[in-house]
């Protein structure tokens, strides 16, 4: 039985996909994205819901994926279309509530320019006992 590590509820306050990229040639591996890295090392599937907040209109979510026991996956923002797309060019935050302990790490590519600039952090969390 792997040990699970992590929590089951993590927030990313700061959220935003850039509208364009510079020149792609590869349109999905070089565009401008933001993802989700989430590892789940427990011996049970973890079942997420994300929600989306914004400054000017209600939340939107959930989203809803899995992360297989004891594998991780990037889940790209980019790639979410139900309930709906996420908006480029638009701050948004981010709440994820896990079945079971994860760890999410937060990252962005922004080639909007030929000089790409990537960023990445441990996003917030809490148990939610």
């Amino acid at each position: 039985m792997a040990k699970a590590v992590g929590r089951t509820c993590w927030a990313i306050p700061e959220g935003y996909i850039p509208d364009r990229s510079h020149d792609a040639q590869d349109a999905h591996a070089l565009v401008s994205h933001e993802a989700a890295c989430i590892l789940n090392t427990s011996d049970e599937d973890a079942h997420i819901a994300l929600t989306l907040y914004f400054t000017d209109r209600e939340p939107v979510g959930p989203y809803e994926f899995t992360v297989p026991a004891r594998r991780t996956i990037h889940m790209r923002f980019n790639d979410l279309v139900t309930p709906e797309p996420v908006p480029r060019a638009t701050g948004y935050a981010s709440v994820f509530i896990a079945s079971v302990p994860v760890v999410i790490q937060h990252t962005r590519l922004d080639s909007r320019q030929a000089e790409l600039a990537l960023l990445s952090t441990i996003a917030y969390s809490e148990s939610q006992e």
